[in-house]
């Protein structure tokens, strides 16, 4: 006799409304005119995300549960990760609502009649929208994901709509196609690595759940090199996602090639689901063989701070210096999987959404400065612009500060919460190694805010657009999280102790 699976649709609620909006917003796009289709489509994305988010808040009581057959599990730390994404999310769509950083036609040839005919005609590439709820569908999966089946088809999920969504840039059209290209190789190189080491770790525990890996693990019972490939190949899709060293080479050119609002909303969304389900399968799956896994962490941990911070300091770009510091940070972040405990859980959530904020808030102070072709990114052309426009410049030393974790901003408590876990449980490498490479990021942090407010500007200097309403409101938003959580981190810091537990 066939018994029906028991999925639980009101813990899965939130993915299957965001599901829900995406699909009605490709529904619009099929029917409703052009010139109305923005305006729809922002309403549907973000009211989306708010009913996701209003159902969310109705479960987080539910904890420690598992739907869709126990491939998704329901806890404090999945709840507080999709909680952050849809938040952020809500944030990155009041981005992307400007539309002037999109390709007026995507499917056009750069630089050819249909692109400039397209432009002329006001047209809009509005299928951003579904595609960020598809890509934000995938993300709260992720984290959440139980067995190793559910945790590819979110990554999958997540990833291609990304992958489309980094070659819609209006300007510098050839330059986002590349890093579109480039983004969706290595990405499918990555999931490969993953595949192959689910079915690694399958042929040594007989299990595809993250709980019976780590039972098989217990009672070792296969060969212990089959554990150790699957894992090493496991993490490779894992730390693609993140940015790790060395498979971080994707990431300054696609951060400076794809739109602006769409690299912000990887920066910090897609970090925070992929460090989400990195957490999930070291705690949960790999535990009880940290001993294997730990060197091997700790290297790729250390090279991540080291590269990252190191190669910062060299560029001339705005977003791939953001993009090597985002390298940093995930090595940052790598000392919470090395810690193995709460007070490490504890810091990584409370960093996530810190670093979320801030990123956001940058990435969208970079929107705003531009010269008579567009968005400029070149750090030489900013030279003075704390004198031309000190608002925005003040703005956006308030983001770099945070990055660098100076103390009053959030990024300091995040630092410092982060490292007190990887110290508690004896990683006293990482903690000195992300000490000194906080001292070194904070070098070329520093030199942007003299170069904004102690050098005087240039005849070729930008200038700073007035943004829609949208962009001050999400601008504003993240310069005030930045601020609160900096001087009273408790506000969030012990609702980041309280959910930081899994499902074991």
């Amino acid at each position: 006799m066939l018994i029906a699976p028991q999925l639980s649709y009101a813990l899965l609620a939130p993915i299957l409304i965001v599901l829900g909006g995406a699909l009605l917003g490709v529904l619009v796009e099929a029917v409703m005119k052009k010139g109305s289709r923005a305006a729809i489509q922002t309403t549907i994305a973000l009211g989306t995300l708010v009913l996701a988010f209003a159902f969310l808040w109705r479960i987080h009581g539910q904890t420690s549960k598992t739907a869709a057959v126990n491939s998704v599990a329901i806890d404090g730390v999945g709840i507080f990760i999709q909680g952050t994404i849809l938040i952020l999310s809500f944030i990155a769509i009041l981005f992307i609502a400007d539309t002037d950083n999109f390709a007026a036609q995507a499917s056009a040839v750069p630089g050819s009649e249909d692109e400039r005919a397209a432009v002329q005609a006001g047209k809009q590439q509005t299928e951003i929208f579904p595609l960020t709820l598809f890509a934000v569908s995938g993300m709260l999966l992720f984290p959440v994901a139980s067995d190793l089946i559910t945790l590819f088809v979110a990554l999958e999920v997540l990833s291609l709509p990304l992958y489309l969504m980094a070659g819609l840039s209006r300007r510098r059209r050839l330059l986002s196609q590349e890093a579109a290209l480039k983004y969706f190789l290595l990405g499918a190189f990555s999931s490969a690595f993953f595949l192959f080491g689910a079915a690694f770790l399958y042929g040594y525990s007989g299990s595809m759940t993250l709980d019976g890996i780590a039972s098989a693990i217990s009672a070792n019972a296969a060969n212990d090199v089959f554990l150790l490939i699957g894992i090493v190949f496991l993490s490779v899709g894992l730390l693609f996602k993140i940015g790790a060293v060395p498979f971080h080479s994707w990431t300054p050119d696609v951060y400076q090639g794809a739109p602006t609002p769409i690299t912000g909303f990887m920066a910090a969304c897609t970090k925070i689901a992929a460090m989400g389900a990195t957490l999930r399968i070291f705690y949960v799956a790999f535990s009880p063989a940290e001993w294997q896994w730990k060197p091997i962490i700790l290297t790729i941990a250390i090279l991540t701070m080291v590269v990252g911070g190191v190669a910062a300091i060299a560029q001339r770009d705005v977003k791939r210096m953001l993009a090597f510091s985002s390298i940093a940070h995930a090595g940052f972040l790598l000392a919470a999987v090395l810690a193995l405990n709460t007070s490490g859980l504890k810091g990584a959530l409370f960093y996530l959404a810190t670093y979320g904020f801030t990123t956001l808030g940058a990435f969208g102070v970079i929107t705003l400065v531009r010269d008579s072709s567009g968005e400029v990114t070149d750090l030489n052309r900013w030279v003075g612009l704390g004198k031309k426009s000190p608002l925005t410049a003040s703005i956006f030393t308030l983001f770099l500060l945070s990055f660098a974790g100076i103390p009053l901003t959030s990024g300091f408590i995040a630092k410092f919460s982060l490292f007190t876990g990887a110290y508690e449980t004896g990683n006293t490498v990482v903690v000195v190694v992300g000490v000194l490479t906080s001292a070194i990021t904070a070098f070329f942090y520093l030199r942007v805010v003299v170069m904004l407010f102690f050098t005087d500007p240039k005849s070729d200097s930008v200038t700073v657009v007035i943004p829609s309403i949208m962009t001050r409101i999400a601008i504003a938003v993240c310069a005030i999280v930045t601020i609160v959580l900096g001087v009273a981190p408790s506000l969030l810091l012990n609702t980041a102790q309280t959910f930081a537990t899994f499902i074991r």
